[in-house]
């Protein structure tokens, strides 16, 4: 059965943005969106939001969808189709939360091999970027 999750592309004014260090399999160790499924009784914007505040601490706005990244291979636990959020943080303070090891902000993610394919998905975020 396909399931449904959200990640989330939370971007500080200077650039930076925040990545989570999982702590949970698959991928363990590893840095990644912050982001995870979409419960029965939310909307993927409401998952988004909640996630964030979950594994990141941080209140966030969304301001737009990056896309929809459904290749059936991107998560060796199964079928996962990910809505993917562009989000500006409006609150609260970074901390590891939930099932996050570690969180951090950085500028310079390409260096990282990422969990998944965040790195896919960030490509394309910077690629297809919006200034406002």
């Amino acid at each position: 059965m396909t399931k449904v999750t959200t990640d989330i592309i939370i971007e500080f004014p200077n650039g930076e943005i925040v990545l989570a260090k999982r702590g949970n399999p698959p991928h363990k160790g590893k840095w990644g969106l912050p982001g995870g499924m979409v419960e029965e009784d939310e909307t993927v914007e409401q998952a988004a939001i909640r996630e964030a505040k979950e594994e990141t601490g941080l209140d966030i706005q969304l301001v737009r969808m990056v896309g929809v990244f459904s290749k059936p291979n991107r998560d060796p636990r199964g079928h996962y189709v990910s809505v993917v959020f562009h989000a500006v943080p409006v609150g609260g303070k970074l901390k590891a939360d939930s099932d996050a090891a570690e969180v951090k902000k950085t500028k310079d993610y390409t260096k990282l091999k990422l969990a998944f394919d965040h790195n896919e998905i960030l490509t394309l975020f910077t690629n297809t970027k919006i200034y406002v």
